[in-house]
C-alpha cells in the first residue's frame, strides 16, 4: 500500500505541474495555450459530440420523406437531419468550420445558436458567416484576441492593393480594412483616449508606402499631424487654412474632371470599352494621385466663436458637402473625425454625415453619439459600442451602411513609429501644383532614411463598374 501511494504521489507532482503550466499559459499566453491545449481540445470536442451537441442547441430538423422510407424499412429509427462537417482550418486564434447546412436550415439559426456553440464547445466566441447558400463558416476564436492586438504579419505582405489598409483586427481574428474604393468617405467618433488618433495613425502608418497623396486638416495647432509632415502634401493648422485647402481641392477636383471629360472626346473618337466616368478608367500615364483627406476635429471647423466667424463657416462646411458628395469620381477622400457629430453643430452637419459611409465608433460618453455614427447601420451595432471599457483604448465597432458590423482594435503605434514611417517614404510624396501654396515645411534630411532601391508594388486597380 505504502508503494502504491508513492507511485501515486510520484505521478500527481507532474501532472500538477503540467495542469500549473497550462492555467499559466492560458491566462499569459493565449496563443501557445491555443495551439499546443486549446485547438488539439476543441477538434475533439466537435469531432465527438456534435450531433449531441446539435440536438441540444435546436439545429436538427425532420429527417426527409425518403429518409424516414428507409428507416422504416429498416425497423431503424429516423435520425434527425442536422448539418454536417465539410472542412476545418486551424489558425493561430482559432478555427473555422465549414458547414453544409441541413434542407430547411438558414443562417440564421446558427447566428441564433452561436452562444450556446461557445459554452458547448467551451471556446471564447463563435461567428457565423455564410459562405453561398447551404454552406455558412463557423469562426471559433480561442481567446479574446482584442485583448492584446497582434496583426497577422501577412496582413502587411498582402495589402498591396491601392487605398486597402489593414487598420485593426476584428472579434473574429481576422484583419479589418480601410477600403476607400468600397466606402470612399469615412466617419471616426469617440470620446477623449478612446483610440481616434490610433485609428488614425494606423491609417497613415498603411498609406505611407502607397502612391496617394495624404491632406491633413488639424485645427489643434497640427500637433497630431505635424510629425507627419514629410509624407504630406498639405497640411491646414486652422480655421483659416482649412477653408483655403479646402477650395483649392474643390478646385483640383473641378481639373480631374475636365481631364475625365476631355479623355471622353466626343463621340466616336473613344472606343466604347475605354470610357470612363472616372479617374480609374484613365490611362496610367496620365490618371491623376488619389488624395485622402484627414480631418481631425471635424466640431472645431464647424464652430464659431462670433458671428463673424459665420461666413468662413458655411463656406467650409459647403466645401466639404461638396466633396463628400462629388469628389470619390475624382480619387479624392475623406476621413473625419469627431467627438460628436450631430445637428448641433450646426447647418450642414446631418447632411455631411449622411455622406460618410464608412463608420467607426469607439468609446463614447453618451447613447446619442453612438446613435450619431451607428443609429442608422443597427441597433446591435449601437448596444455594442456602448459597452466599451474604458480600460480598452483603440475598441471600436465598425460598419457601414450595408448594416454589416464588427468589434474591431487598432494596434498601438507609437507617434514616433508612425512619424519615421513618413519620414521613411518622403519620397513618394506627389507635388500637386494646386496644393503647393499648403505644403508643410520640408524635414531635416538627417532625418529622412536613404530612399529604397524600388517602392513597393501594388495590385493595380480594377476598373469601376
Amino acid at each position: 500500500m505504502n508503494t502504491l501511494t508513492a507511485t501515486l504521489l510520484e505521478l500527481s507532482v507532474p501532472a500538477a505541474a503540467v495542469g500549473s503550466g497550462a492555467l499559466y499559459a492560458k491566462a499569459k499566453m493565449p496563443r501557445t495555450y491555443w495551439a499546443t491545449v486549446g485547438l488539439p481540445l476543441t477538434i475533439h470536442r466537435i469531432r465527438h459530440d456534435f450531433e449531441n451537441v446539435m440536438e441540444a442547441c435546436g439545429l436538427t430538423v425532420e429527417p426527409s420523406f425518403w429518409r424516414a422510407m428507409a428507416s422504416s424499412a429498416t425497423n431503424r429509427p429516423a435520425k434527425p437531419a442536422m448539418p454536417r462537417i465539410r472542412g476545418m482550418q486551424a489558425s493561430s486564434t482559432g478555427l473555422r468550420v465549414r458547414l453544409r447546412l441541413a434542407r430547411g436550415q438558414q443562417t440564421s439559426d446558427l447566428d441564433d445558436a452561436a452562444e450556446r456553440l461557445r459554452h458547448a464547445w467551451g471556446v471564447h466566441a463563435v461567428h457565423v458567416s455564410e459562405v453561398k447558400p447551404g454552406v455558412v463558416d463557423l469562426r471559433i476564436v480561442g481567446f479574446d484576441v482584442l485583448r492584446n492586438v497582434r496583426m497577422p504579419r501577412r496582413a502587411g505582405a498582402k495589402s498591396r492593393e491601392l487605398l486597402r489598409i489593414p487598420v485593426a483586427l476584428r472579434a473574429d481574428g481576422t484583419v479589418h480594412h480601410r477600403d476607400y474604393r468600397q466606402a470612399p468617405n469615412g466617419l471616426n467618433l469617440g470620446a477623449n483616449q478612446s483610440g481616434k488618433s490610433m485609428f488614425t495613425r494606423n491609417l497613415i502608418h498603411g498609406l505611407a508606402p502607397q502612391p496617394v497623396a495624404l491632406v491633413g486638416i488639424d485645427c489643434k495647432r497640427g500637433v497630431e499631424q505635424r510629425p507627419f509632415a514629410p509624407r504630406m502634401s498639405a497640411l491646414a493648422t486652422d480655421q483659416g487654412e482649412a477653408l483655403g485647402l479646402l477650395l483649392a481641392l474643390l478646385v483640383e477636383m473641378d481639373d480631374r474632371y475636365d481631364l475625365i471629360r476631355d479623355h471622353q472626346g466626343v463621340p466616336g473618337s473613344v472606343a466604347a470599352e475605354d470610357l470612363t466616368a472616372d479617374i480609374w478608367g484613365l490611362p496610367a500615364k496620365v490618371r491623376p494621385v488619389p488624395i485622402v483627406v484627414v480631418v481631425d476635429e471635424i466640431a472645431e471647423l464647424f464652430l464659431v466663436a462670433s458671428k463673424a466667424d459665420e461666413e468662413r463657416r458655411n463656406q467650409i462646411v459647403t466645401a466639404l458637402i461638396r466633396l463628400a458628395q462629388l469628389a470619390r469620381a475624382a480619387g479624392i477622400f475623406l476621413e473625419i473625425s469627431g467627438q460628436r457629430f450631430g445637428s448641433e453643430l450646426g447647418k450642414g452637419a446631418t447632411l455631411l454625415r449622411s455622406q460618410l459611409t464608412g463608420r467607426t465608433v469607439h468609446r463614447v460618453n453618451d447613447l446619442e453619439t453612438a446613435k450619431m455614427g451607428l443609429g442608422d447601420i443597427s441597433d446591435a451595432a449601437v448596444a455594442a459600442s456602448t459597452r466599451i471599457s474604458p480600460d480598452m483604448p483603440g475598441m471600436a465597432v465598425a460598419g457601414d451602411t450595408s448594416g454589416q458590423w464588427s468589434a474591431i482594435r487598432t494596434p498601438f503605434r507609437s507617434l514616433t513609429e508612425v512619424a519615421e514611417r513618413c519620414a521613411e517614404f518622403a519620397h513618394l510624396t506627389p507635388d500637386l501644383d494646386r496644393l503647393a501654396a499648403f505644403r508643410p515645411p520640408a524635414a531635416t534630411p538627417a532625418n529622412i532614411p536613404p530612399m529604397p532601391s524600388a517602392p513597393p508594388s501594388f495590385a493595380p486597380v480594377p476598373a469601376a463598374e
